[in-house]
């Protein structure tokens, strides 16, 4: 089975802040069987999105798949407080990174024709 970077699938992935203590990750599909493969798949499971970003599953509060907009947003623990010293991103707006490095399955081909 090839992969394929998240980021050829995905046409949004970013982050920011949900308050001072907590990070939102968004990831936005613009064609729904994209998006739906990944959901069926539970692709972003809480011990695939720490592995990425280093940090144990505990800290991945909530993973939730929002259908309407074809979206997953992904709640995690901030290491710092937004604003602490030593903190190097005061909106979380650039911690979106470590998604672009997960591979995602390519969908299989059907009589030669890539269902993606």
């Amino acid at each position: 089975m090839r992969l394929i970077p998240l980021s050829e699938l995905a046409s949004v992935i970013r982050s920011k802040n949900a308050g001072p203590h907590v990070l939102t990750l968004d990831v936005l599909f613009s064609r729904q069987p994209d998006y739906l493969r990944l959901k069926q798949m539970r692709f972003f499971s809480p011990d695939r999105v720490a592995a990425a970003y280093g940090i144990s599953t505990d800290q991945v509060l909530k993973v939730v798949y929002f259908d309407p907009a074809w979206a997953v947003k992904i709640n995690l623990m901030r290491p710092l407080t937004s604003g602490d010293v030593g903190d190097s991103d005061v909106y979380g707006a650039q911690q979106h990174a470590p998604l672009f490095t997960l591979m995602v399955p390519e969908a299989q081909a059907i009589n030669g024709i890539r269902i993606r």
